[in-house]
């Protein structure tokens, strides 16, 4: 659905990360749809493709964001392209269901180096262009960033990772001129959950005992975790940075 964002992204240049589906895709459509140039990326090309089909200010980028040296080539592209930066939203990332009895060093590995590594060195290669632009970075957490989640701490842990490093990257950034700030969905309408190895039918029982425990009754829409997401990186919105919003139906309330 279009968002209900007015179009002040005109002429500016944001790169979204984990753009072939879901919070990613309703993101870099309505940064799109709000005018700005936008730089999508991720592992699957046909994905991506899918993505740039809907708009024509979407260009893409299939990579794998935690290959060395990764972060440096999506931020080139996007400066190549279009001669800017202003919007990095970082939402791509992974979860697993792992209970403590059943930790694997390598699934940590994982969880780390797309939720916490990657967002650090897409951060790290922006910095220049977003001090130009006075821009903005924009971190997807979670829920769960600020809340226990029994057989995914791990996972939790990664998110809570993300929320300190907004925070104090907010406090390092803003005699710079650059915001930092992080959106936190709760459970949403996505294929995060198959995209992490579970089975459909597993990742449906999940979905339904979330569902019965949101104070809404429903499952988030990634087209209103990316409106939020406009918000909270829109230019006029230049005293709001440090910021931890959270978008779950009133999860972290129960």
């Amino acid at each position: 659905m279009p968002s209900s964002i007015p179009p002040r992204f005109v002429d500016r240049v944001a790169i979204v990360t984990g753009a072939g589906s879901g919070i990613g895709r309703a993101t870099a459509i309505a940064l799109a749809e709000s005018g700005a140039h936008v730089l999508g990326v991720g592992r699957r090309a046909a994905a991506l493709e899918k993505t740039a089909r809907t708009h024509s200010a979407i260009a893409v980028l299939p990579l794998d964001i935690c290959e060395e040296g990764a972060a440096d080539t999506v931020v080139a592209d996007a400066v190549e392209r279009w001669g800017r930066l202003d919007v990095l939203v970082n939402n791509a990332g992974t979860t697993a269901v792992m209970p403590l009895a059943e930790t694997d060093r390598s699934v940590i590995t994982r969880l780390f180096d797309l939720n916490v590594t990657a967002p650090s060195m897409l951060a790290h290669a922006a910095l220049p262009h977003l001090r130009d632009s006075s821009g903005c970075i924009v971190n997807v957490s979670s829920t769960y960033g600020h809340r226990p989640l029994a057989d995914g701490a791990h996972y939790a842990a990664t998110k809570s990772a993300l929320e300190q490093l907004t925070r104090s990257w907010a406090l390092e950034l803003a005699p710079e001129g650059v915001r930092v700030n992080a959106i936190a969905p709760g459970p949403t309408g996505t294929d995060v959950l198959v995209a992490a190895g579970l089975p459909q039918d597993t990742a449906d029982e999940m979905r339904k005992h979330e569902r019965e425990r949101i104070p809404t009754g429903r499952l988030g829409d990634p087209e209103e975790v990316a409106d939020w997401i406009l918000r909270i990186a829109d230019p006029l919105g230049a005293h709001i940075t440090g910021q931890v919003l959270t978008i779950d139906g009133g999860l972290e309330l129960v």
